[in-house]
C-alpha cells in the first residue's frame, strides 16, 4: 500500500512534528513524504523525503508537487497559510495565500487523484471562524460567522473541502484547531501568540509583553481561551488520517479537535506555580484592543463529545502540567 504523505507548510513549527510523527507511525508504514514551503523544509533524519521549495499561489508550482519521484500522495496534509494578525493586516495578502492557493490546490488533486481511492485532503482549520453572538458551548451544529479576516479566510476553503468532498473529488478531513500553547520559538504574528508568549519568555528568562489587560490585576486577565498542547495536537493530526470517512457527520467533514479552556489569569498562576514570581516578573502589560477583540470573539468553550467519539485525544489537567512540560524542554535545550 502507498504511503506518499504531502505536507504544505512543512517548514512550519507544526509541520515540522507532524513530519516525525509520521515517521513513527505505525499506521503509516515505509512513509514516503513530500515537503514543501515558501522556504525549503528540512526532513527528518532516517526517512524517505524530498524537500521542495514553492510558492504555493502558482499553480505550476503546485503541480510540480504532483510529479515528484513518489509519484501521486495518498494524503495531503494542507498547513500552509498566513496567520491571524498577518491575515488582519494584510487582506489581499491574506486572500491569496489562504483562500486562493487553497482553492488552486484542491483542484490540482481533484485532477490528479485516482479514480479508485480519492486522497486525503487534511486542511487545518481554526476556532477563528466563529464569532458574534454564540452560545455558551459551540456544537458541531454551531454556526460559524468570523470576524476577523483569516477566520473568513479559514472558512471560505473549509466549504471549498467540504464541496469537494461531497463530490467526491477528495475525502476531505477538516481539523479546527484549538490554540496551541506553549509553541518554542520566536513569536509568530498569530493574534493569539501572546498565549505562548507570556509563558515561553519567561521560562527562559525573557521579558514577554501580554497585549491583553495593563496589570496583574485587571479584570481583561479573566478572558478565557481554547487551549491544547503541541503533543496533544500533532497526536490529533495523525489520527485525522485514519478516521474511516463514514464516521464523519453526512453533512459535514469539520471536527473542532479537543481541547481546555484556561484564561490569561489561569495561565499566569500555572507559570507562578511552576517557576516561581521571578518568572512572573517578566511579563509586561500593554493592552492592545484590536488583538483583545480578535481574541475575545473567538468561543472558549466547545463540546468535546464528537470528536472524541471518532478517537481524537484531549489534554488532562488543564495548563500546569504544560507549563511544566515546556520548563523541562527549556531545559533540555529542545525549546
Amino acid at each position: 500500500m502507498s504511503n506518499v504523505v504531502l505536507i504544505t507548510g512543512a517548514a512550519g513549527w507544526l509541520g515540522g512534528l507532524l513530519s516525525h510523527a509520521l515517521k513513527d507511525d505505525p499506521q503509516t508504514p515505509n512513509v514516503q513524504l513530500i515537503l514543501v514551503d515558501i522556504v525549503e523544509p528540512k526532513a527528518p533524519e532516517g526517512i524517505m523525503a524530498v524537500t521542495i521549495k514553492a510558492d504555493l499561489t502558482d499553480k505550476t508550482q503546485i503541480e510540480a508537487l504532483f510529479d515528484t519521484p513518489f509519484g501521486i500522495p495518498d494524503t495531503i496534509y494542507c498547513l500552509h497559510g498566513i496567520m491571524s494578525r498577518g491575515s488582519e493586516d494584510n487582506f489581499d495578502l491574506g486572500l491569496k495565500v489562504n483562500v486562493d492557493s487553497v482553492r488552486a490546490l484542491l483542484e490540482i488533486t481533484r485532477h490528479k487523484t485516482p479514480q479508485s481511492q480519492p486522497i486525503k485532503f487534511i486542511f487545518t482549520s481554526s476556532v477563528a471562524v466563529y464569532g458574534g453572538a454564540l452560545p455558551e458551548v459551540v456544537t458541531p451544529s454551531t454556526i460559524a460567522t468570523p470576524v476577523g479576516a483569516y477566520g473568513m479566510g479559514k472558512l471560505t476553503s473549509e466549504l471549498l473541502v467540504n464541496e469537494y468532498s461531497r463530490r467526491g473529488f477528495i475525502d476531505g478531513r477538516i481539523i479546527r484547531l484549538p490554540t496551541i500553547v506553549v509553541r518554542p520559538g520566536v513569536p509568530s504574528a498569530a493574534t493569539s501568540a501572546f498565549i505562548s508568549g507570556i509563558i515561553r519568555e519567561p521560562l527562559k528568562g525573557l521579558e514577554s509583553v501580554c497585549p491583553i489587560g495593563d496589570s496583574l490585576d485587571s479584570p481583561e486577565l479573566d478572558l478565557p481561551s481554547w487551549l491544547a498542547s503541541p503533543e496533544t495536537t500533532i497526536k490529533n493530526f495523525v489520527i485525522a488520517k485514519h478516521v474511516p470517512a463514514s464516521k464523519f457527520l453526512p453533512y459535514t467533514r469539520v471536527v473542532c479537535l479537543p481541547g481546555f479552556t484556561a484564561t490569561v489569569r489561569e495561565e499566569l498562576q500555572a507559570l507562578e506555580k511552576v517557576a516561581g514570581k521571578e518568572a512572573l516578573a517578566f511579563v509586561k502589560f500593554k493592552d492592545d484592543p484590536t488583538n483583545r477583540r480578535l481574541v475575545s470573539s473567538w468561543p472558549p468553550r466547545f463540546d468535546n463529545t464528537y470528536p472524541l467519539g471518532l478517537g481524537f485525544v484531549v489534554d488532562e489537567g488543564g495548563m500546569e502540567p504544560i507549563v511544566r512540560q515546556f520548563q523541562k524542554d527549556v531545559a533540555a535545550g529542545v525549546a
